[in-house]
């Protein structure tokens, strides 16, 4: 997969100033403002760069108010770190084509992983199965 970079400017001209500041800044929407996603089958995709990253079948009620995932459409897709902001550990995940901030994985999820990926809805688009 080809990495896709660009300037401060050509990020914040591309994205809403809400989706700049989760994807670009590493800010968290508030909870509950994403509870509309569509339910058919699809494929949920980066804001920014538009990898396909999480499938409508890993997404599952996760209570949190935010948009919850078992795993990602493909391993590659998203990249993973270490995040100590706000004093705390946790598993930060990012667009692995252009480095977008999208959320965090936590080792609460149901099965078959165990994990759950919450994510920002503002850093995700749906594009429906054909």
């Amino acid at each position: 997969m080809e990495k896709v970079t660009k300037s401060d400017a050509e990020w914040r001209a591309q994205l809403s100033d809400l989706a700049y500041r989760v994807t670009r800044k590493h800010a968290t929407e508030r909870a509950g403002t994403h509870d509309n996603f569509p339910k058919a089958p699809g494929m949920f995709t980066c804001v920014c760069c538009g990898a396909p990253l999480f499938s409508q079948d890993d997404k599952f009620e996760s209570g949190t108010g935010w948009p919850s995932f078992t795993r990602p459409a493909d391993p590659a897709a998203v990249g993973e770190k270490e995040d100590r902001s706000l004093f705390m550990r946790r598993t930060e995940v990012h667009c692995a084509r252009c480095d977008g901030h999208l959320g965090h994985v936590f080792p609460d999820g149901p099965a078959p992983t165990g994990l759950r990926y919450c994510i920002n809805g503002v850093a995700l688009d749906f594009a429906a199965k054909e």
